[in-house]
């Protein structure tokens, strides 16, 4: 391994500015959210780039994976680095790859668009807009890349129809293979689904075509209730609302007494937040009202849709973690007993709080406890097993997602084993790793 032939290379290839092996580059190129887990935290770091690359087209990808294939270099992946579970953390060093620079938005057709890696979700967002049409999903922190989302993400706002990322909303990619003759290699429909959700191990995303709704007109409602009980129970109601919502969120008041100053979000109250088609405004009031909520707001546009999304899935949880630093671990969990049995569900942690997404016939959510020790948290994992929650641990940084079928294709596409290095493991293990079951 030769960094600085590579470096060399790299700096004609992509200019002075392209690739760096200045330190504060490296490691501002290391870290990822995985922040947000104790138990991965504790591990920190986890390991440092030997050099960062800034390629600003999927072809220049294409050209930067090959260099470091030819001088035997791992490849990380990096889009924005908002992932929360250490996939762009670089465990044996090598290149990042950071593609936030390559973020062109090529084509919007019609029900697809197409853009690089490293456009920002927003941005493809607006652009379908201007067309009339939206995208199927975003993920709650929509500023993260469409390459970082498909490769590391799972859903989002547009989840309670359309499901996660790897169901049938990647149309087309352009990925690049440890090849050190890589290019772009175009893969469609069952094909490209391969590569979703697995890091970039069995190959790196450079070009993404996602699927696209007709726009609707949304608005963001925002509701509260004096207990989380009264709030929880008019989920399945909400969720069953014609037009499907593109999102149902809610807290406890712990919870919702650590996000962001809002009026539409009262201290010492459980919040609701939706998304809902203009026409289901009426009926949603009559639900939230008839189960003894009320209706704080609702806002009309875009920009106020998104700005409510930024407060689902893990994003109340880390305004939690925020509010007291270094106590609070979470695990995805989903299953009727977040609902039904939820005095359970809390009393496994001590401490424990849920925020939940609501779905269509189902939920989701993430539990936060107390952090005492990794023990202590897969030991509850068991707990809540038993109480009918389905779990997943985002404790881990390994593939733990079509396992085999990323192992299968990656002995094709990475022979050497250099796309993100320590990934892509034999076995799972850390207890509840794998599907939210």
């Amino acid at each position: 391994m030769s960094i600085e032939s590579l470096h060399a290379e790299l700096t004609a290839l992509l200019g002075p500015r392209g690739a760096s092996i200045e330190l504060r580059a490296r490691e501002k190129a290391s870290v990822d959210g995985a922040k947000m887990s104790p138990i991965i935290t504790e591990l920190l770091p986890l390991g440092l780039a030997d050099i960062v690359a800034f390629p600003t087209s999927a072809e220049q990808i294409a050209e930067v994976v090959a260099a470091a294939v030819r001088h035997g270099v791992a490849i990380t992946p990096r889009g924005k680095g908002t992932g929360n579970y250490g996939q762009g953390i670089p465990l044996e060093g090598g290149l990042v790859l950071d593609m936030s620079k390559a973020r062109a938005i090529v084509e919007v057709g019609d029900g697809v668009i197409t853009a690089e890696a490293g456009a920002p979700m927003v941005a493809l967002e607006q652009a379908a807009r201007e067309t009339g049409q939206e995208l199927w999903m975003y993920p709650s922190t929509a500023q993260s890349s469409i390459g970082g989302f498909l490769a590391g993400g799972s859903g989002g706002t547009g989840s309670i129809e359309h499901g996660a990322n790897h169901q049938g909303f990647v149309a087309a990619l352009d990925v690049v293979h440890a090849s050190p003759e890589a290019r772009l290699v175009h893969v469609e429909g069952d094909e490209a689904q391969g590569y979703v959700h697995n890091y970039g191990t069995a190959g790196i995303i450079a070009r993404a075509t996602v699927r696209l709704d007709p726009v609707r007109d949304w608005q963001a409602l925002y509701a509260s209730f004096e207990n989380y009980h009264d709030a929880l129970a008019v989920l399945r109601d909400l969720g069953d609302l014609d037009p499907i919502p593109r999102l149902i969120s809610a807290d406890p008041p712990e919870i919702s007494n650590t996000l962001p100053m809002d009026a539409a979000i009262p201290a010492d109250r459980a919040s609701l937040r939706a998304i809902l088609d203009l026409s289901s405004i009426a009926a949603a009031r009559d639900i939230i009202e008839a189960g003894g909520g009320r209706v704080d707001d609702v806002r009309k546009g875009p920009q106020a849709c998104v700005k409510l999304s930024t407060l689902s899935y893990n994003h109340p949880i880390e305004w939690l973690q925020k509010s007291a630093p270094g106590g609070y671990f979470h695990l995805e969990v989903g299953g009727d007993a977040l609902v039904d049995r939820i005095d359970e569900v809390h009393a496994v942690y001590r401490g424990g709080m849920l925020h939940i997404e609501g779905q269509r016939q189902k939920f989701i959510g993430m539990l936060a406890g107390i952090y005492e020790s990794p023990e202590q948290v897969y030991a509850g994992i068991e707990a809540l097993r038993e109480l009918g929650v389905g779990v997943h641990s985002p404790h881990q940084w390994f593939v733990d997602f079509e396992v085999e079928r990323t192992r299968e294709l990656a002995a094709s596409t990475d022979p050497l084993g250099l796309l993100n290095p320590g990934k892509l493991v034999t076995e799972l293990v850390a207890p509840g790793a794998g599907k939210l079951t």
